[in-house]
């Protein structure tokens, strides 16, 4: 069994990660949003279906990356409460 200062070391580096995750995520919702104003500028006036669509999929994507963004959160949050009984 891991002792109490390597648990907390690898609970540290799982930590790193997230953190490397949640900026990953949020450069993905920058670049999504990017692309949501860039199509919408591109079809303006257009009332195809598709494009209503594609809009409301980047729209989708964009609501589910902050899903992810707040699970992040919870999950640190649980760690480091862990870390806090060891």
């Amino acid at each position: 069994m891991a002792s109490v200062a390597e648990l907390k070391a690898a609970i540290d580096v799982a930590l790193q990660q997230i953190g490397d995750g949640q900026s990953a995520v949020q450069a993905a919702g920058e670049k999504l949003a990017e692309a949501q104003q860039t199509l919408a500028g591109a079809l303006e006036g257009s009332g195809h279906a598709t494009v209503e669509a594609a809009q409301a999929s980047l729209t989708q994507a964009s609501q589910e990356l902050e899903e992810c963004l707040a699970a992040t959160l919870v999950a640190i949050e649980q760690a480091q409460q862990y870390v806090a009984t060891l």
